[in-house]
């Protein structure tokens, strides 16, 4: 009785792995069984940067909106105060957006909830 060879199923799961491996660095791109054991791994990876990446970027916002608050006179942790009090729906990444490319409409936002020193 012949072997079973499994046909094409077999070699198109190999392959899909073997694709998703592409550009890694010796046998990891071309030996199946270290490919499968690396390409999990970097799938982890993505989904864990996935959520770093939301997290990073909300850090860089608060960062951007503070320096430019400091420029206006008040400090980040009062000009979001303000703003939540005055309802001004703003979010952190429009504000950072203002802060880089409009820095004098940041400060009338500023101005308007009342943070801003007088210059």
């Amino acid at each position: 009785m012949p072997r079973v060879k499994r046909g094409f199923k077999a070699r198109r799961r190999r392959n899909r792995i073997l694709n998703q491996a592409e550009g890694f660095f010796g046998g990891r791109k071309n030996r199946h069984r270290q490919a499968v054991e690396v390409v999990r791994h970097a799938w982890e990876y993505a989904y864990i940067s996935r959520k770093l990446r939301k997290r990073d970027f909300r850090r860089l916002w608060i960062t951007r909106i503070n320096a430019a608050a400091r420029i206006v006179g008040t400090s980040y942790s009062r000009l979001v105060a303000a703003l939540k009090k005055a309802n001004v729906a703003l979010d952190r990444k429009i504000l950072s957006e203002m802060a880089i490319h409009d820095p004098s409409a940041f400060g009338a936002v500023a101005k308007l909830v009342g943070v801003a020193k007088a210059s």
